[in-house]
Formats: C-alpha cells, structure tokens, sequence
C-alpha cells in the first residue's frame, strides 16, 4: 500500500495513545420521530406553564399596584377633610381673636396703668417712711429738750 510506503500510519494500524484531557466527539444520533414530537410537546407545555406563570404575577403586580393607588386615594381624601376642618377651625379662631383684640388691648392698658400704680406706691411708702423717721427724731430732740 502507498500509505504504508509513504510513512503514514494505515487505518487499521494500533490507535495512539489519546489524552486523558481531550475528549472525543461522537456522531449525533436523531432522536425517533416520536421522540421529537413529544420532546416538542413536553417543552411547549412548559414553556405555556412558565409564561402563564409571568403573565400571572405581572396581572397580580398591576392588581396590587391598583389596590394601593385605590387606598392612597382614599388617605389623600381624608386628609383634605382633615385639612379642610383644621382650615375652618383656624379662620374660627383668628375671627374669635380679632373679637377679643380690644379687651386684650384694655388689659394691657390696665396692666400698664397698675404697675404704674404700684411703683407711686413704692415711692409713697418710702417717703412715708422718710417722714416718719424725720418726725421721729424731731420728737426725740423736743423731748430731750423739755428735760430739765
């Protein structure tokens, strides 16, 4: 044979040592026809399984969403009413306070005129002493006087 001649091994020669870390390829084998199809089968019911699935949670997502949107809509509603009463109760109370400005203004008036009061007080207590202590030593000199 011409291969032999040639220096290349013939088929039929002893195969070479193969490497533990290289891997030989086989030739793929076409599953049967029956196997494709329920293969097929299997994997589109799964994939319907999976993507009802998603389609699932995403419905369920949206509804959740739609609940709290619905429930925050109800708390923005009671704190406008809340709002509203806080809103009424303040213009009730400046209006009450505008009433009662011109007795607030008296009392002050009236506070300022009694601590004014109170310091002529002061000076009229002090100035009583004073004469009572000049009065006194006058007395005490016109006895000492009247001793023989």
């Amino acid at each position: 044979m011409a291969t032999a001649a040639e220096g290349l091994p013939e088929a039929d020669a002893q195969p070479a040592k193969q490497d533990p870390a290289v891997e030989t390829a086989e030739e793929a084998k076409e599953p049967a026809e029956a196997d494709i199809n329920e293969l097929c089968k299997d994997m589109f019911s799964k994939m319907a399984t999976y993507l009802t699935g998603e389609l699932t949670a995403t419905s369920e997502d949206y509804k959740l969403l739609e609940n709290m949107n619905k429930l925050t809509s109800l708390k923005y509603l009671e704190m406008k009413d809340i709002a509203i009463n806080i809103s009424r109760n303040l213009k009730d109370l400046n209006q009450k306070y505008a009433a009662l400005q011109p007795y607030l203004e008296q009392i002050n008036l009236i506070e300022e005129q009694v601590a004014a009061l109170e310091q002529a007080a002061y000076k009229l207590d002090a100035y009583s002493k004073r004469l009572d202590l000049q009065d006194g030593h006058k007395r005490v000199m016109f006895h000492q006087r009247k001793l023989p």
